[in-house]
Order: C-alpha cells, then sequence, then structure tokens
C-alpha cells in the first residue's frame, strides 16, 4: 500500500487516470477508541458499512471487539479478520441453512429476529440449541433519520409480546433491539425509540437481558450537521438508567456503522468534461458515489492542486463515467467556479456505504487505493474540521 502524507500529494506524485481511495485507518481507529470509551455497553461494528479488512483492523485497534454481520458472507470475513470476535447475525430474515454454518462453524451465538417464522428456522437451523442470545426486533419511529428503516423489519409493538414471551421459552438470554435509520439528527429519537420497547417489555412480562440500540448514530455532511455524539450517548444512558424495565444485570449494545467508518476514507475523482454546472466525472453511481445519486446524499468536496488565486465558488451537479442517464448525483456540490477537465476533486466522508457498493458496470469499476495521513473534511471526534463549517 502506497503512502502519502495527503490528498493532494496522491494527486500531486501519480496524476491517477482512474479514482482512488484514500484510506485513513488512524480515523477509523479514533472512532473505535471513542466508543468502546463512552458508549457505556458493547459496540458492534456493523460490518455491512464497509468489510474492508483494514477498516476491521484498525477498529479491532481501536477497542471494537464486536461485530454485526447480516449474511453468512459477512459472519465468515469477521470470523476470518478477527477469530476471537463475538459476532451477532442481526439480519431478522436468514436461511436456515446461514444459520446453522453461523451457529456450528462460526461460532455464532447471538441473532435476531422479528418474526414466529425465524424463531423456527432459528431453532431448526441449530438443532435447539440452549446457549442462544434472541434479540426480537421492534418497529420504532424513525422520522427523524435522513435514511428510515422502518420498511422491511421489526415487529409492531402490539404483536411484540406474543413472540417476546415465545423466544424467552428457548433462549438462553433474551434480548430487545431495533434500528432508529442511518444518519439520526436528534438524541429524542433515541427516547421515543425506548418508549416503544418498554410498553412491549411491559405487555410481554419477560425478562430481558440484552438492550440493543442499533445504529443512527450520525457523521457530519454538508447541510447535516447533527448533535454531538455524546448528547445520543448520554441520553440513551438517561433511559436505560433510569425508565428501563430490563434485567439489573442487563447488558446494552449499540451497532454503529456510518459513525465508525465513514470518516476513514475519501475519493479522489477526476473532471474529465464540464457542460455547464455539470461535471463529468470517472466515478458515480454505479460505483462509489451511489448514496449521491438515488439518496442526495451531499458529501464533502474541495478541489485538489489548485494553484494561483482564490475564486468564487459555485453549485455543480455531478454525471458519472456511465452511459446511464441514472448516473446522475445533484448535489449541489461547491467547487471554484472555474474548474475545468483535468481537475481533480477529493470526495470526503466515504468510509461507509461506498467501496462496499460500487460496481464494475460499463467498465468502470478499476479503483486505486493508498493511505494518507491528513485529517478527514468532517470529524464527531473532537478535532477540528478541516472544510469551513460554512460549507455545511
Amino acid at each position: 500500500m502506497e503512502r502519502y502524507q495527503s490528498a493532494a500529494d496522491v494527486v500531486q506524485s501519480l496524476r491517477p487516470q482512474y479514482p482512488v481511495f484514500c484510506q485513513r485507518p488512524f480515523a477509523a481507529e479514533r472512532a473505535g477508541r471513542w466508543f468502546s470509551t463512552h458508549f457505556p455497553g458493547k459496540s458492534f461494528y456493523a460490518v455491512k458499512a464497509n468489510p474492508a479488512p483494514w477498516l476491521v483492523a484498525a477498529l479491532q485497534a481501536g477497542g471494537i471487539e464486536h461485530f454485526d454481520v447480516a449474511s453468512i458472507k459477512e459472519a465468515r470475513l469477521a470470523r476470518e479478520l478477527v477469530p476471537m470476535a463475538t459476532l451477532g447475525f442481526m439480519h431478522p430474515v436468514k436461511s436456515t441453512e446461514a444459520i446453522a454454518e453461523a451457529y456450528f462453524d462460526l461460532g455464532v451465538r447471538i441473532f435476531a429476529l422479528d418474526s414466529e417464522a425465524e424463531l423456527e428456522k432459528i431453532i431448526a437451523g441449530t438443532s435447539g440449541a440452549r446457549d442462544l442470545t434472541l434479540c426480537v426486533r421492534l418497529h420504532v419511529p424513525s422520522g427523524l433519520s435522513k435514511i428510515p428503516l422502518t420498511l422491511k423489519f421489526g415487529i409492531q409493538d402490539g404483536e411484540a409480546a406474543v413472540l417476546m414471551r415465545r423466544s424467552r421459552q428457548v433462549a438462553a438470554r433474551l434480548g430487545v433491539c431495533f434500528h432508529v435509520g442511518s444518519q439520526t439528527m436528534a438524541p429524542s429519537v433515541f427516547t421515543m425509540a425506548l418508549e416503544t420497547v418498554q410498553r412491549a417489555i411491559v405487555r410481554s412480562g419477560v425478562i430481558v437481558d440484552v438492550l440493543d440500540v442499533g445504529g443512527g448514530f450520525p457523521s457530519v455532511y454538508p447541510g447535516m450537521a447533527p448533535p454531538p455524539l455524546e448528547f445520543f450517548v448520554q441520553e440513551i444512558e438517561r433511559c436505560f438508567e433510569t425508565t428501563m424495565l430490563v434485567a439489573e444485570n442487563c447488558e446494552l449494545w449499540c451497532e454503529p456503522g456510518r459513525a465508525l467508518s465513514a470518516e476513514a476514507a475519501s475519493l479522489i475523482v477526476r473532471v474529465e468534461h464540464r457542460t455547464g454546472d455539470c461535471l463529468h466525472i470517472n466515478d458515480g453511481v454505479f460505483g462509489a458515489l451511489f448514496d449521491a445519486g438515488p439518496l442526495g446524499w451531499r458529501y464533502p468536496v474541495r478541489q485538489l492542486g489548485a494553484t494561483g488565486r482564490a475564486v468564487s465558488q459555485a453549485a455543480y451537479s455531478f454525471y458519472g463515467p456511465t452511459c446511464d442517464d441514472f448516473d446522475v448525483m445533484r448535489g449541489p456540490f461547491m467547487l471554484p467556479e472555474n474548474i475545468r477537465p483535468g481537475d481533480y476533486i477529493e470526495v470526503g466522508m466515504l468510509g461507509a456505504y461506498s467501496a462496499t457498493m460500487r460496481t464494475d458496470y460499463n467498465g468502470f469499476g478499476t479503483h486505486q487505493n493508498v493511505e494518507v495521513a491528513d485529517m478527514p473534511m468532517f470529524t464527531q471526534f473532537g478535532l477540528a474540521q478541516a472544510v469551513a463549517a460554512s460549507s455545511r
């Protein structure tokens, strides 16, 4: 792996033809250290956000020893990368074969579910094992999240009691889990979710050994400046300690994905063509920038390698390199008004949901990887931001 002092040094040294991922393992380690120090329980890294071995190693160095896997392939990878890690198979719908492999071959003892049918699959796949931690996933409000996650999973409050009682009968430990949605912008959403959990516990009349608040912990992007992470943790801890009817030794868990990985990578792209306020770049929706397309995610951007006097900023949209009209990112992305073909742009905060989602569609899947030592453009972990706050 080639190492550089900064993304600007990468451009100066390589003048790259293809997009370049700038990896920052120190940023992932810093994030892992923050959660392992400040969250009053166990932090599971949601592997789906970025399963790269370098990132997983950095998080482990930061104290993350638990991993949330959503597929048997993720479970195999996590077990290979961190042999002694605790794995939770937290996808609420799994095949019986995947459950069996996870249990018998990979040592997984934690399984999520949101239906009686899934419970029966877990019982069958583990041959009626009695050493399971079963986490019933509840449907909770997610209106204050940028990406709600309530469509597919989560049993409704009124239906949860039966499933919780049934799971209690076969589980060594019973847990309740939920997900408030990705990029939650207010701590109060966890308060509302925990109120829903409390009602379900009261109706079920069972003892709960694990309370898993899931993910949703936010990172910083232009136009999305959430409260500090401390506020989210404080609100969760307050509810857990003062209002939740759980076992005295109940464990508190969380499953950050974005918050642990977003700051750990950026992407260098090259401008190939300009049409008015639209820049054709050499990566896009079918590559590492999917969220910037359908989800309208505004990543921080800056021009690299520019010299001369400062010029005014202008708002741009991006077109990706494929021949598909779907390959468009509206932004707006703020860059110098005189930017032109051949110039390079760094797209920041791409450690989460970027490299893991890229494809080779239309033959544009080539990326280069380097390691850099400069700071992420934004941070939630106490350091000064490298991009002016006004760009938010």
